[in-house]
C-alpha cells in the first residue's frame, strides 16, 4: 500500500498570522513578513505531525492509494480520514493499462475514523495478477483553517511554536509531543485492533 497527497494545503489555508500572534512576534516594523515563509514551514511540520499521529487529515486535499489487492473482497479500508468524495477508482494490469472502473459499481462508507471504499453488489473488481488498483479520493475536515476542529487546530498551533521556539537540536528536552499537544489530540486517535481488519 503506498498513499500519495496529489495536492497541497495552500499557504493561504494556514494561520500565519495567528500563529505569529501566538508566538506575540513584533509588529510594525519594516521586516513584519521576514518570517512568514518559516512560519509557514513550522506550520507545515506540525500539521504532518498531529495528521500522522491521528490518521486525520486537517486540510482538504486529494490522495492516490495504490494497493497490489484489496484488503477484502467487497470492501477496502482507506488509510485516512475523513473522506469526503471518492473521484476515481482504476485498475492496471502488468502492462500498466489502466482500466476506469463504473463509479456505480462502489460508494464511499464514511466514517470519521474508519471510511471505506464498498462494493456496490458483492465484490469491488478484480485486481488483475502483477497489477495494482488506484483510488483518488479527497480528505480532510474542509479547506479553510476554521473547518479544522478546535482542538486539533489549538495542537498544531502549539507544536508549530514548540518547532519555532526550540530550533537546536541540543535544545530539545525530550523526543515526543509535548504532553498539551498529546492531551489535545488523545480522543481523535484511532485504535487499531485485528490488525485493522476489524
Amino acid at each position: 500500500m503506498m498513499l500519495t497527497e496529489i495536492t497541497t494545503v495552500p499557504g493561504a489555508s494556514l494561520p500565519v498570522q495567528a500563529l505569529k500572534d501566538h508566538l506575540r512576534l513584533g509588529t510594525g516594523f519594516a521586516e513584519d513578513g521576514m518570517q512568514d515563509g518559516l512560519i509557514e514551514a513550522y506550520l507545515r511540520a506540525a500539521m504532518a505531525a498531529v495528521e500522522g499521529r491521528i490518521g486525520k487529515v486537517l486540510l482538504a486535499r486529494r490522495f492516490r492509494l495504490v494497493l497490489e489487492d484489496w484488503r477484502a473482497a467487497g470492501e477496502q479500508p482507506l488509510p485516512v480520514a475523513p473522506v469526503s468524495g471518492i473521484v476515481s477508482v482504476t485498475v492496471v494490469d502488468a502492462a500498466e493499462a489502466a482500466t476506469a472502473v463504473d463509479a456505480g459499481r462502489y460508494r464511499l462508507v464514511p466514517d470519521l475514523h474508519r471510511p471505506k471504499l464498498a462494493a456496490v453488489g458483492v465484490l469491488l473488481p478484480g485486481v488483475p495478477m502483477d497489477g495494482r488498483a488506484e483510488v483518488v479520493f479527497d480528505a480532510g475536515f474542509g479547506a479553510s483553517w476554521d473547518a479544522v476542529p478546535a482542538d486539533l487546530a489549538q495542537a498544531v498551533m502549539l507544536l508549530a511554536a514548540e518547532y519555532y521556539e526550540v530550533r537546536q537540536v541540543g535544545d530539545a528536552g525530550q523526543a515526543g509531543l509535548p504532553f498539551a499537544v498529546q492531551a489535545l489530540i488523545e480522543r481523535w486517535r484511532t485504535v487499531r485492533v485485528l490488525g485493522g481488519k476489524a
